[in-house]
């Protein structure tokens, strides 16, 4: 039976559309290895495309460091880090991880809801 392949180009397209303040959307592998990746026309990366790739496999290695504590505390639903000039987020599916930043003003109810029309976007990796 053939598995369905996911364009994984139109999800993170679909995530950046979600809010004008939505910066840069990513999906990593389990590896920290970008599999798609797409920054919003009009915005600048804050890193290099080293930092960006050294960044990713980072995430990657915290999303093994957290599984440490699912069993007693639960499975990490997002991550969220408020830097001064990014906010960071980060949703982990079953096999994949999504990570996307955006501007730093956002009320954190809108955050929220972002994360969670993100959640269903990337249900499927």
């Amino acid at each position: 039976m053939a598995t369905k392949k996911i364009d994984l180009i139109k999800i993170v397209e679909s995530i950046i559309k979600l809010d004008p303040k939505m910066r840069f959307a990513a999906i990593i592998d389990a590896k920290g290895n970008i599999r798609e990746a797409i920054m919003k026309s009009g915005k600048t990366s804050l890193k290099s495309q080293k930092e960006e790739e050294h960044f990713c496999k980072q995430v990657a290695q915290r999303r093994t460091m957290r599984k440490e504590f699912d069993r007693s505390l639960g499975k990490v639903r997002y991550v969220h880090v408020e830097r001064e000039k990014v906010t960071q987020m980060v949703v982990y599916t079953k096999r994949n991880i999504v990570y996307f930043t955006m501007e730093p003003e956002m009320a954190i109810d809108k955050k929220i809801r972002l994360i969670t029309k993100i959640k269903k976007i990337s249900a499927n990796l």
